[in-house]
């Protein structure tokens, strides 16, 4: 039933449930799993081009620890793991990436990183669950 499963990956407790959930279903569909880690909150008006540039490359050191962690995982578990990493706002990201690579399932976690401003704004689950282009899987 599904061939290509996106996972909103940002290393939180719900992103690992997720993370759980693809494989197997990687494992049960004979898809291909993607995780997408969304670089949030990098400097828009920084002093200087050189902040920036410290800001992203930070980013990219704990992003990519992260994605490779999860590849380690479900290397382990007979699943090959391809990742993604992009800056910008997660939601808005995530159904951007599902739009473009035309994926049949985005997972997410119930709970992220979001913290207090979820219960105001609305989590990042909720707002990929209202407008991707595709299935989403709320994992709790």
């Amino acid at each position: 039933m599904y061939k290509k499963i996106l996972l909103a990956y940002d290393g939180s407790e719900g992103a690992n449930k997720a993370l759980n959930a693809g494989i197997n279903l990687a494992k049960i569909h004979g898809a291909e799993l993607v995780a997408l880690s969304v670089q949030e909150g990098l400097p828009k008006f920084a002093g200087t081009i050189d902040e920036v540039q410290e800001e992203k490359a930070f980013a990219d050191q704990q992003y990519g620890e992260l994605l490779r962690s999860a590849r380690t995982q479900a290397q382990e578990a007979g699943i090959e793991l391809k990742t993604i990493m992009r800056p910008g706002h997660p939601a808005k990201t995530i159904v951007e990436v599902a739009r473009e690579g035309k994926f049949d399932l985005v997972l997410v976690g119930h709970t992220g990183l979001s913290g207090v401003w979820a219960a105001f704004l609305g989590t990042t689950a909720e707002k990929v669950s209202r407008h991707a282009p595709c299935s989403v899987l709320i994992v709790r």
